[in-house]
C-alpha cells in the first residue's frame, strides 16, 4: 500500500505520558484525518495499531544505549520483533553513531531476512548516500538537528529535503520539527515522497507546552534565569551539569569516582568538578546560585555531612562535603543522599510536581528511595529515613549486603530479575526488550519481580499512604509490564485499593536523573 504524497502520523508516547498505552486510538484519529501511514515505537504499540487500522506502519525500537543515548532499532532480534507485531517496515539509525554500531550491515540483513522496506534515519547527505547505497529503501531526515553534527540545525529546512532528492535515487521523507501544515506543505513541494509529523499532532502535552512556554517567557523575561551546578557522585561514575530553575540541561559530563581513594581524594574530585563546572558556567556568562550534591550514604542536609556510608566509599562516614566544597567555590552547597535527591528532581522538575505524598524508588544493581511526606523530604529523626531496598519481606531469607537477610533488595536488584530468567539474558535491558517483544521467559522473570517489589511496595503503601509511586533507574525504563504487574499485585495486597487512588508512574528523567535531583537541591533551597 503507498503511502506517496501523503502524511504519516508518528504515534508515540513514552511512559508516563498521559497518552501512553493509548497509541491505537491515535492512530484511527490519525486514519480518520487522513493520514496515509503510522510511525510507531515497539511491538506492544504496534501490535495494537495493527489491530485498529488497516495502514503502512513504520515500526521502531527505542533503546538507551550503553553511552547514555537513544539508539533506533539497535539490533537484528529488536526489528524483528517489530515486523512480527505487524510492522510492515522498518527505520533504523543510519547516522555515524548508528554507522559505529553496525546499522548499514542490520539494514542488508533486515532487508534479506525479514522481506520488508527499511528506512534510514540519516542527519546528513553523507550518511544518506551510504544508507542508500547499502541498500536503504528510503531515507528520512529524522536525526537532522539531533547529532554531533548537525546541532546547529534547530528548525526544518525544506531546502536540505531538496538537496537530499539530488543526492540519492531512493525517495526522500521529510520528518523532524515539522509542526505546521506550511511546513508540511513546503516539504513536499521540495521533493518529499511523503511528511512524518509527530509531536504536533500525538503529544497534546507538548503543543500545551509551546503555548505554556510562550506565555511563561514573556514572564520569565522580566526576571533572571537561576542556573545551579548539579553533580551526582556514584560508586563507578560522577556525572554533573548546569541546570536551569525551568529543568533545561545545558550541557552534562562524566568522571570516573575514584571510589577507593578515600576522604581526601573523594573530597578533591568534587572539588575539580565544582570548580570546572563554575568556570565553565563564567565562560558562558551565567551565574550560579548554588551547587547540589548527590552522594551515596546517609546525610544531614542541614549541615552537608555524611552520617554514614559503606567501606564501598572508605573513609567516606563523616565527611563534611558542603563546608568543604563551599570554602574551595566560594559558592552555596547542598548535600544529600541519592535517592532522596532523585525524589527532590521528581518534586522539582518532574512527575510529582503535583504531588504533596510520594515515594520514588530506584530499582537497578541496588534498591534505593525517597519520599516527601506533607511536601517534605522525609529524613527521619537520624536521617537513616528511607532505606526501602532493607525493608524485610522475606525473615530468613537471601543474605543482604547490609548483612541481615531477606532485604527486598536482594528480591529486586538486577541480579535477582536476571536469575528469575535463569540468566538466559546478558542484562537488565536485554531482558526488559525480550519481554516487551513478547518472550515468554522474560515475561515470567518481569511476573515474579513485581511480585516481590509489590511485597515491599504494599508495606510503604499501608505506612505512608502516598499519592503516587515513582519508579526510576535501569530496570523501570522501558518497562511498561511492570508498572501492570506491580498495579495488579497491589491491588491485592493492600486493602481498601480502590479508595486510595494510588498512581505508578515511571521517572522521565532517565540517565540525566541523578544530575536533575543534585541541580534540584540548590534550586528548591533557593526558593
Amino acid at each position: 500500500m503507498s503511502f506517496e504524497g501523503k502524511l504519516v502520523v508518528s504515534c508515540q508516547a513514552d511512559p508516563g505520558d498521559a497518552f501512553f498505552g493509548y497509541m491505537d486510538r491515535f492512530a484511527l484519529a490519525a486514519l480518520e484525518g487522513g493520514a496515509g501511514a503510522i510511525r510507531a515505537n515497539g511491538p506492544a504499540d504496534i501490535r495494537a495499531i495493527r489491530a485498529a487500522v488497516n495502514l503502512p506502519i513504520i515500526g521502531i525500537k527505542k533503546v538507551l544505549h550503553s553511552d547514555g543515548k537513544i539508539l533506533i532499532t539497535p539490533t537484528f532480534e529488536s526489528a524483528r520483533a517489530l515486523v512480527e507485531a505487524g510492522a510492515t517496515m522498518v527505520a533504523l539509525d543510519c547516522t555515524k553513531r548508528g554507522q559505529r554500531y553496525g546499522a548499514l550491515e542490520r539494514l542488508q540483513r533486515i532487508k534479506a531476512e525479514l522481506q520488508v522496506p527499511v528506512l534510514a534515519d540519516i542527519a546528513t547527505l553523507e550518511e544518506a548516500r551510504e544508507a542508500a547505497g547499502a541498500g536503504a529503501d528510503f531515507v528520512l531526515s529524522t536525526m537532522r538537528g539531533y547529532t554531533e553534527d548537525t546541532l546547529d540545525v534547530t528548525q526544518f529546512d525544506p531546502r536540505f529535503i531538496e538537496e537530499l532528492t539530488v543526492a540519492v535515487r531512493v525517495p526522500v521523507i521529510a520528518e523532524g520539527r515539522v509542526d505546521t501544515p506550511e511546513l508540511a506543505r513546503q516539504a513536499i513541494q521540495a521533493g518529499a515522497y511523503a511528511v512524518v509529523v509527530g509531536t504536533a499532532v500525538t503529544r497534546p502535552h507538548a503543543v500545551t507546552r509551546w503555548f505554556a512556554e510562550a506565555v511563561e517567557e514573556a514572564f520569565v523575561s522580566r526576571k533572571k534565569i537561576r542556573w545551579t551546578v548539579g553533580i551526582d557522585m556514584g560508586g563507578t561514575n560522577t556525572k554533573f551539569g548546569l541546570v536551569s530553575n525551568r529543568g533545561e540541561l545545558l550541557w552534562e559530563d562524566t568522571r570516573p569516582t575514584p571510589a577507593l581513594s578515600g576522604r581526601a581524594g573523594l573530597l578533591s574530585h568534587l572539588e575539580t568538578i565544582a570548580r570546572e563546572s563554575l568556570d565553565r558556567a563564567r565562560d558562558s556568562n551565567l551565574a550560579v546560585s548554588g551547587i547540589g550534591i548527590a552522594t551515596a550514604g546517609w546525610v544531614n542536609p542541614e549541615t552537608g555531612a555524611v552520617v554514614y556510608a559503606t567501606e564501598h566509599l572508605p573513609g567516606w562516614t563523616g565527611t563534611q562535603i558542603a563546608q568543604t566544597i563551599r570554602r574551595a567555590t566560594s559558592t552555596p552547597v547542598y548535600v544529600e543522599n541519592d535517592a532522596n535527591a532523585l525524589a527532590v528532581g521528581e518534586k522539582v522538575f518532574g512527575m510529582a510536581r503535583d504531588f504533596e505524598h510520594f515515594v520514588c524508588i530506584t530499582l537497578g544493581t541496588g534498591v534505593g528511595g525517597g519520599c516527601y511526606i506533607g511536601g517534605k523530604v522525609n529524613h527521619g529523626a537520624h536521617c537513616f529515613a528511607n532505606a526501602f531496598g532493607h525493608l524485610c519481606i522475606e525473615p530468613g531469607g537471601r543474605a543482604c549486603t547490609c548483612g541481615k537477610q531477606g532485604c527486598l533488595e536482594t528480591y529486586t536488584n538486577v541480579a535477582a530479575l536476571l536469575g528469575y530468567a535463569g540468566h538466559r539474558y546478558a542484562d537488565g535491558r536485554a531482558l526488559i526488550e525480550a519481554a516487551n517483544a513478547g518472550e515468554a521467559d522474560a515475561i515470567a522473570a518481569i511476573s515474579e519481580f513485581a511480585l516481590q517489589l509489590a511485597r515491599g511496595c504494599s508495606l510503604l503503601v499501608q505506612l505512608l499512604d502516598p499519592e503516587a509511586l515513582i519508579l526510576a533507574g535501569g530496570l523501570a525504563e522501558n518497562n511498561p509490564l511492570l508498572l501492570k504487574l506491580l498495579s495488579e499485585h497491589l491491588a491485592k495486597l493492600v486493602p481498601v485499593w480502590e479508595q486510595r487512588g494510588l498512581k505508578i508512574l515511571t521517572s522521565g528523567a532517565g540517565y540525566h536523573a541523578g544530575v536533575l535531583g543534585a541541580a534540584a537541591l540548590a534550586q528548591s533551597a533557593k526558593n
